[in-house]
């Protein structure tokens, strides 16, 4: 197959944006190492680079690179030998357990991947070195990538990234599908780690922005790869949650960058694509007959992207599935939800007894979001003192700017 270079180089490009990550993974299977799996990843790129503009494409781009790869990586291992005779048996030991393997196939390459998955994910590391290993092993994205969406500086994330290597190498975390036994446990760490990405995405910690949709997208795109790996319903329903919050992102703010809460939002800018999507997504994961929290939670979502308007919002529903809900994943955020449900179903009195006893308990005593609900279940009320007193609490919580201007416009609105 012949091409031009321009043709082979913008090709290349493409097989590279597509294809790195699987790459990747297989060579960690072959080899062992992050770190020298990383290297045989460029290096095998290195070599495309030059010989595919010469000799054309080959038939199994991703094969090629793979066999590269490892090849390059027995190399640099023997020329380092040379100076250092710890490394003569590790060149042995890697050349005898490589050079037999057939290429991989499309099967062992998808396994691959969903190995580094659970990899990058194992409860062993700390969520934060799992979030940062996932960006960077599973979705490619650079550590200055990640460090700016995290608000840190690139040289912490890199440590972070090689400590959580670090760890998985000298605990001796296996580089595997779990077992069908331990498969629970396991995926429930990923939907986690998945899940933090996405919402670090749609409503950030801290900093300046409403939303960073670069995270929120590579989220997506991790729901999307697992759900065709292992289309587990609980999977398949964090893919549905994602999408529908998603769906709302053009009308969370107004064109100054303010937050525009779900009940005032313009529904016609709502993706309606991605709507019946997720929707479509729920009515799988529900027929499954293996309800989850993610489940569950893609429902209520689901409930909210039916209605034309505010109004039409069926609370009655959404209310009774976050009992169900609170009652398989007790959750003090998942009551604060509930609260509000259910002051939207009976009225800002109901809503604000539950709210000042899950603040009487302490959990959400730092929560803002806690304090803001119950501002406005007082302003409904008209106990506008206690609506004032619950916002400017909530403004010493609230840690982005957004959120900050907008409750700052909430007190200067009370009577």
């Amino acid at each position: 197959m012949t091409h031009s270079g321009s043709d082979t180089a913008a090709a290349i490009a493409a097989i590279y944006r597509d294809e790195s990550r699987r790459v990747l993974a297989t060579l960690i299977r072959l080899l062992g190492d992050f770190e020298l799996a990383e290297e045989a990843l460029q290096e095998a790129f290195a070599a495309a680079m030059s010989q595919w503009p010469v000799d054309g494409l080959p038939d199994k781009p991703r094969a090629w690179l793979v066999s590269t790869g490892r090849f390059k990586a027995i190399d640099g291992i023997r020329r380092r030998a040379r100076f250092d005779e710890t490394l003569a048996q590790a060149a042995i030991e890697l050349e005898t357990s490589v050079d037999d393997l057939p290429d991989p196939d499309e099967r062992d390459v998808e396994d691959d991947h969903l190995r580094l998955i659970f990899t990058c994910c194992h409860p062993a590391l700390s969520p934060d070195a799992c979030v940062a290993l996932t960006l960077r092993e599973v979705c490619g994205l650079t550590t200055e990538e990640i460090a700016h969406a995290f608000l840190t500086t690139p040289s912490t994330l890199a440590q972070r990234i090689v400590r959580a290597k670090n760890k998985i190498r000298d605990a001796g975390i296996p580089y595997e599908i779990p077992a069908a036994a331990d498969l629970p446990e396991r995926l429930d760490s990923v939907l986690r780690v998945i899940y933090l990405v996405f919402n670090e995405g749609y409503s950030p910690s801290s900093g300046a922005a409403v939303t960073r949709r670069d995270l929120s997208a590579e989220a997506i795109r991790l729901g999307r790869l697992l759900a065709g790996l292992l289309p587990d319903p609980e999977v398949v329903g964090l893919l549905a949650l994602m999408l529908l919050h998603e769906s709302r992102r053009a009308a969370r703010t107004s064109v100054n960058g303010e937050p525009i809460l779900l009940n005032d939002q313009d529904r016609s800018r709502w993706d309606h694509a991605l709507i019946a999507e997720g929707s479509d997504l729920v009515t799988t994961a529900l027929r499954s007959g293996r309800i989850g929290p993610y489940s569950l939670q893609a429902a209520i979502s689901a409930v909210h992207a039916a209605a034309s308007d505010a109004a039409g919002t069926d609370w009655a529903q959404i209310a009774g599935l976050y009992d169900v809900l609170l009652r398989i994943a007790p959750n003090p955020v998942v009551e604060l939800n509930r609260a509000v449900a259910i002051a939207m179903r009976d009225g800002p009195a109901a809503g604000l007894a539950l709210v000042d006893e899950l603040l009487a308990r302490g959990e959400l005593a730092d929560y803002h979001l806690a304090h803001a609900a119950r501002a406005d279940f007082c302003r409904r009320l008209q106990r506008f003192e206690d609506a004032r007193a619950a916002c400017e609490r909530a403004l010493e919580l609230a840690r982005t700017e957004p959120e900050r201007r907008f409750l700052r416009q909430q007190i200067d609105a009370l009577p």
